[in-house]
C-alpha cells in the first residue's frame, strides 16, 4: 500500500534519488485529522502510530485506531463544553501521551492550538492569554502549570475553560476522566484548509515574542521535513527530542511522520541524560533520530555507544562545532545532516536524502520552495556573497507551510512579505557547489573595514577551541572600521578566564580567519543572555558592548 502522503502530492526525483520537484494537492477541506490520522485507521487500524515511553518505566504503543479512537473521545468532551471551530485552545502537555490525543481532537474540530512549554512564568503565560484571548487551557498537573495558569487569569481578570489530564486539580476539570465516558465515533465537522490550525509563539530574540498562525496545508509541507531531510521511512520509528511546546514537536513528532507512515517515539523525560536517550534509541529500534546541537554534544562528550538500528540523524536550531560533526560520524557511521527553517516556515534547506551531506553546510533549498538570497536593496546576490533568505512564491502567493499571519500584527506580517516576497531575516551565502552557509540573522552581520560579516562563521571557527562552551559574536562600535568584532565566550569549567587565555584564543581563532574576519575583542561571561527557548539575545550582548 502506498503511504498516504502521496494522496496529497507529486513528486519527482533525479537519478539519485534526490527530491528535484514537489507539488501539494489537497482539497480545500483538508483536515490532518480526518484525512490522515482516520483514514490510516481506517485502512491499517493496528498501523503503530505512537511509542510512548518515561523515566519510571511506563510504556505505551498507540495504533493509528487508537489515536482516532482517544482523539474523538477528546473532541467530544471538549466540543460538549463549547470548544468548535475557530475557539483558541492553549496546550501544555509536555511530552505526556495525551497531547497526540488532544492535538488531533482541536483539528477535527477545527479549534486553533496554541502550544505552549510548561517552563512559561506567571508572566509569559499573562502575555500570551491577554493576545489570544483564550477560550481554554489544557494542561499538565507537573511542575505547578496548573496554580500558574489560575494566577496569570487572576491577574489579567478573565476566565477560560481549563482542563487538566492524569489528576484532579481544583478549578480544573480532569480530561483524562472525561474521556473515559465520552463517545468514540465523531462525524466529520466542517473546516477548510484556510483555517487557522497552530499559533506558535516565536522565541521573543528581537523583542516580545510574536504570535505566528498556520493553516490546516500546514502538515503537508512537512512531507518533505520528514521524508527528505529527516529521512523516516515507513514502518520505521522516528525520534525527535523537542518539548511539545515548541515548533520543533510539529517538526518531527507528528505530522511528516505520520504522512509517510512512520511511527513517532515519545521519551517523557524533564532532565536530559545522554545515556538515558541513547538506551531509549536502542531499546524501541529507532531508526531515525533528530535532536539540536546540544544533545550531539554531550552525546559526543560522554561517548556514543553503539547505536545499531540507527540509520540516519540530523539537527537543526543553533550552531554546531565540527568536532562534535566528526566524533559522531566516526563514533556511528552515520553523518549528521543540518537543515534549517523558522517557526513561520517548514524547512527551508536541508542535507537532504540523495546528496551527500557536508559538514556545516545547510545544504540545498527544498523543492517545495523557490528561494533567493537578496541584498538590502533586493537584488540577487552571487554566489559567495552574504544575503538574505527570502522565498518568492509562485504569481507572490503564499505557499504551504509559510505561515498566514502574525497575530494581531497586520503591519509587521505586510513588512516580512513586502514586495510579494517573504523576507525571513536571515543571512546565508551560497558556495560554488550550490551549497547554503548560514551567517545569523541578516540584522546581526558586521560591517568591519569596508566588509561584511556574518558572526556564524567567526562562532563556528571559535567552538574549535576547547575552552570554549559557548560564545557569540557581535559588531561593536570602532572609530577605525566601523564596527570592530567581539566576541562574548562562556569558558569550559577546566578554564579560568585569564589574559593569557583570551590571547590564545584569539591567536587560534585569527590563524584561521581571513583579516578582515579577526576577532579584536572577547569578553568572558557566566552566562549568555537568553529566550527561554535558549536562543541568545545577541541584541543584550549588542547592548552590553555598547556601554563599554
Amino acid at each position: 500500500m502506498k503511504s498516504i502522503y502521496q494522496k496529497f502530492c507529486r513528486e519527482q526525483l533525479d537519478s539519485s534519488g534526490a527530491l528535484a520537484k514537489i507539488e501539494l494537492d489537497y482539497p480545500e477541506n483538508f483536515n490532518f485529522g480526518y484525512d490522515v490520522v482516520d483514514a490510516i485507521a481506517e485502512s491499517e487500524p493496528e498501523k503503530k502510530a505512537l511509542v510512548w515511553c518515561n523515566t519510571e518505566n511506563e510504556e505505551h504503543i498507540f495504533t493509528f485506531s487508537d489515536i482516532q479512537k482517544f482523539s474523538n473521545q477528546a473532541a467530544n468532551v471538549l466540543e460538549a463544553s463549547g470548544i468548535t471551530r475557530g475557539s483558541r485552545v492553549m496546550v501544555i502537555l509536555k511530552r505526556h501521551y495525551e497531547y497526540w490525543f488532544v492535538t488531533v481532537a482541536l483539528h477535527k474540530l477545527g479549534a486553533t492550538m496554541i502550544p505552549a512549554t510548561h517552563m512559561l512564568t506567571v508572566k509569559d503565560l499573562e502575555y500570551r492569554i491577554r493576545a489570544t484571548h483564550v477560550d481554554a487551557v489544557i494542561c499538565t498537573p507537573q511542575n505547578e502549570v496548573p496554580e500558574k495558569i489560575q494566577s496569570a487569569l487572576a491577574n489579567l481578570g478573565v476566565s477560560a475553560r481549563l482542563w487538566c489530564v492524569q489528576s484532579d486539580r481544583e478549578g480544573f476539570r480532569n480530561l483524562t476522566e472525561e474521556m473515559k465516558a465520552a463517545s468514540d465515533k465523531l462525524e466529520r465537522r466542517p473546516t477548510l484548509v484556510t483555517d487557522p490550525m497552530l499559533l506558535y509563539f516565536t522565541s521573543g530574540t528581537t523583542g516580545e515574542p510574536k504570535g505566528v498562525i498556520h493553516d490546516f496545508s500546514y502538515p503537508l509541507a512537512h512531507i518533505v521535513t520528514a521524508k527528505y531531510w529527516q529521512q523516516a521511512e515507513e514502518d520505521g520509528l522516528h525520534f525527535t527530542v523537542a518539548e511539545t511546546g515548541w515548533a520543533k514537536a510539529s517538526w518531527g513528532k507528528i505530522y511528516g511522520q505520520w504522512l509517510i507512515g512512520c511511527a513517532v517515539m515519545v521519551y517523557d523525560f524533564d532532565n536530559f541524560v545522554p545515556k538515558q536517550l541513547t538506551n531509549i534509541i536502542n531499546r524501541y529500534g529507532v531508526t531515525s533520530f533528530c535532536a539540536p546541537p546540544t544533545v550531539y554534544r554531550y552525546l559526543v562528550r560522554k561517548g556514543v555507544p553503539d547505536m545499531p538500528k540507527l540509520r540516519h540523524a540530523s539537527t537543526a536550531g543553533e550552531m554546531l562545532a565540527p568536532e562534535v560533526f566528526r566524533l559522531f560520524t566516526e563514533r556511528t557511521g552515520i553523518p549528521l545532516c543540518e537543515g534549517y527553517g523558522q517557526t513561520e516556515t517548514t524547512l527551508l534547506m536541508g542535507n537532504l536524502k540523495g546528496r551527500e551531506p557536508v559538514e556545516g553546510s545547510m545544504g540545498t533549498i527544498s523543492p517545495l520552495y523557490h528561494i533567493e538570497l537578496q541584498d538590502k536593496d533586493g537584488s540577487p546576490t552571487p554566489p559567495g556573497k552574504i544575503g538574505e533568505v527570502v522565498i518568492v512564491p509562485p504569481a507572490g502567493e503564499r505557499q504551504p507551510g509559510v505561515f498566514c499571519g502574525y497575530l494581531d500584527d497586520e503591519k509587521q506580517y505586510q513588512h516580512v512579505w513586502r514586495g510579494g516576497v517573504y523576507h525571513t531575516g536571515d543571512a546565508a551565502w551560497q558556495d560554488e557547489n550550490g551549497l547554503y552557509w548560514f551567517h545569523g540573522r541578516f540584522d546581526d552581520i558586521i560591517k568591519t573595514g569596508g566588509f561584511r560579516v556574518g558572526p556564524y562563521e567567526v562562532e563556528n571557527v571559535l567552538m574549535e577551541h576547547p575552552a570554549v562552551l559557548e560564545c557569540s559574536v557581535v559588531g561593536v562600535p570602532d572609530a577605525l572600521r566601523g564596527q570592530a568584532i567581539k566576541a562574548f565566550i562562556v569558558l569550559s569549567e577546566q578554564y579560568l578566564p585569564t589574559k593569557e587565555l583570551e590571547k590564545e584564543i584569539k591567536d587560534f581563532c585569527n590563524s584561521k580567519l581571513a583579516e578582515y574576519k579577526w576577532i579584536r575583542l572577547i569578553e568572558f561571561v557566566e552566562e549568555m543572555p537568553k529566550t527561554i527557548s535558549g536562543k541568545i539575545r545577541k541584541t543584550e550582548l549588542r547592548a552590553k558592548a555598547a556601554v563599554k
